[in-house]
């Protein structure tokens, strides 16, 4: 017997949600929601990769300005 962690979903698991799914939503709908599900994973994603740019051109930005000479610093 397979004994699992909190928080750790077992082949069981997957197995009685999958048939709440169907049993809640039927078997015409679940293509339109999987769809919908997978535009929205893209559509994070396509955020994520925005904000890693903006990132890293920031960072490029402050690289890139030449450091000022000490005497002006003190200033």
């Amino acid at each position: 017997m397979l004994i699992y962690p909190l928080g750790v979903i077992g082949p069981w698991q997957v197995v009685i949600i999958a048939l709440v799914i169907l049993l809640l939503f039927g078997g015409r709908k679940i293509p339109e929601l999987m769809k919908g599900l997978g535009k929205g994973v893209k559509s994070f994603k396509e955020g994520m990769t925005e904000i890693e740019d903006q990132i890293n051109q920031a960072d490029d930005a402050v690289r890139k300005e030449p450091e000022k000479p000490e005497k002006e610093k003190e200033k």
